[in-house]
């Protein structure tokens, strides 16, 4: 006997309609994620110029092909580069992700909601410029913190129920896919193309998290991000050509992503699409931490702070105990030798360590010579994780989100430090009044590495005004940071 292959191509995936319909019609009418947005968009941009100090990060900026300048393309903050918007939306997507300290989104899945900033400002300057150049109005801010909500919600709401890591795909899937729409809506593509575009992100051969795991982390965590924003711009100019899509790219039996990357299951949905994601978005403001560990490092340095106030150092310490959640302990309870930047800074132990030996914890603290400090190994044989399940419940809990880690450390005297506590970081949305001053204080350090001080007073006054930054043409503000 011999299978029928039915041939009838379906409506697209309601899944794929569900995210076209959301970019093209709705009407995002909340304050509080303008504002929110606002305040991703300066810190963001605030994490690549620091990225900038850092060799690693900049070898991989500029255009393909060395030299070259693209008329009317997009401007990389922070250099002089002008490019191709999918090139300009790979150095943007790099520079924000590469110290690990822009906004995340913790659920099932987590991410880096503001990674697609990458593909939608190099989209949103490279067709402010271009219509400039006809005569035409460009796009303005406003426009800007739209999409980035958009995105924010559509990389977020996916990730709330469906965990892509547990089938070893990285959660950049979830960048490249919330880039693409929203990029070919600002380019003005039509339903069916930006429906077309949607399908092939999907379609796409997807990111393994190999680079994120022992033993193999590495730097690419740092750029993967920026190479899913730029794939989108590229797959969103594809479909802008009439490329066909494919409706049942989810859905298709045997060769459709569900099969072939999700174990045949389908898509989980807690909410609608809105803007639910950009206003409960996590800052991280304090460290450039994995942010599992956030609130682990801010316990740490509460610690360090009771250390020397009972005048107790690293060397008298026993051990320490960590209580935490699941997801903590499956991506950063690590053990064994750290073999660079990318492998220290997802590893709870080196993350507790540094605070509790120097009371800080900075970029600069997971490089070689910080990490050769002989005490940092030592101190890190002695602190072990154990997950609490009432974390673990309230990590998932929609109306709580917690982040908790709870840290004990025991002495060679058998004397202890009472447990501290921490559930929510400081960029987290119930800490919002305490963490934004402390939020445009990071970008007032990170804009005064690049620019001089004229400079910097320019895109300050712009950037923590609303209305005037809501209205002003995305070059004009990308301008600002033309060095």
């Amino acid at each position: 006997m011999s299978a029928h292959i039915s041939n009838i191509r379906q409506e697209f995936d309601h899944e794929i309609i569900d995210i076209v319909d959301y970019v093209m019609n709705y009407h995002v009418r909340s304050e509080v994620a303008y504002n929110t947005a606002r305040n991703c968009l300066i810190d963001t941009l605030g994490c690549g110029l620091e990225a900038l100090q850092y060799p690693a990060c900049g070898k991989l900026l500029g255009p393909i092909v060395p030299g070259t300048i693209v008329p009317n393309g997009a401007k990389v903050p922070g250099t002089q580069f002008q490019l191709d918007p999918v090139q300009a939306a790979f150095n943007i997507g790099a520079m924000i992700r590469w110290l690990d300290f822009n906004d995340t989104w913790l659920a099932a899945e987590w991410g880096h909601p503001s990674d697609n900033l990458g593909g939608i400002l190099a989209t949103a300057d490279w067709l402010s410029r271009n219509a400039l150049a006809l005569g035409k109005p460009p796009i303005t801010m406003r426009d800007v913190l739209t999409a980035m909500i958009k995105a924010h919600e559509i990389q977020g709401c996916l990730a709330l129920e469906n965990s892509f890591n547990k089938v070893g795909l990285d959660h950049v899937i979830l960048v490249k896919v919330a880039s693409t729409a929203t990029v070919a809506q600002l380019m003005g593509l039509s339903r069916d193309e930006i429906l077309n575009a949607v399908s092939l992100a999907w379609v796409d051969g997807q990111s393994l998290r190999t680079y994120r795991h022992s033993p193999n982390t590495g730097s690419r965590k740092s750029w993967a991000a920026g190479d899913a924003t730029s794939r989108a711009v590229k797959l969103a100019l594809i479909a802008k050509t009439g490329e066909m899509g494919y409706p049942s790219a989810l859905s298709a039996k045997t060769w459709g992503f569900y099969d072939v990357s999700f174990k045949g299951n389908k898509f989980k949905f807690q909410r609608p699409y809105a803007s639910y994601v950009m206003e409960n978005v996590l800052f991280k403001i304090s460290f450039p931490a994995e942010f599992h560990s956030q609130t682990a490092v801010e316990a740490a340095m509460t610690l360090h702070a009771k250390m020397l106030s009972a005048g107790k150092t690293v060397g008298d310490i026993k051990q320490i105990a960590i209580r935490t959640h699941e997801a903590c302990i499956r991506i950063i309870d690590k053990k064994g030798p750290l073999n660079n930047p990318a492998d220290r800074d997802h590893c709870i132990q080196y993350m507790v360590a540094v605070p509790l030996i120097f009371g800080r914890l900075t970029a600069n603290d997971y490089e070689d010579n910080i990490a050769s400090d002989h005490r940092i190994d030592s101190l890190r044989d002695k602190i072990n994780c154990t997950e609490d399940p009432a974390f673990t419940k309230d990590y998932h809990d929609p109306n709580k989100r917690s982040i908790a880690n709870a840290l004990t450390i025991e002495f060679n005297d058998g004397s202890k430090l009472d447990e501290v506590i921490v559930e929510y970081p400081i960029g987290h949305s119930r800490r919002r009044a305490e963490g934004i001053p402390l939020l445009e204080e990071k970008f007032k350090i990170n804009l005064a590495r690049q620019f001089p001080t004229r400079q910097q007073q320019q895109i300050l006054k712009v950037s923590l005004d609303q209305k005037a930054l809501e209205a002003m043409p995305v070059n004009e503000y990308v301008d600002l940071f033309v060095i």
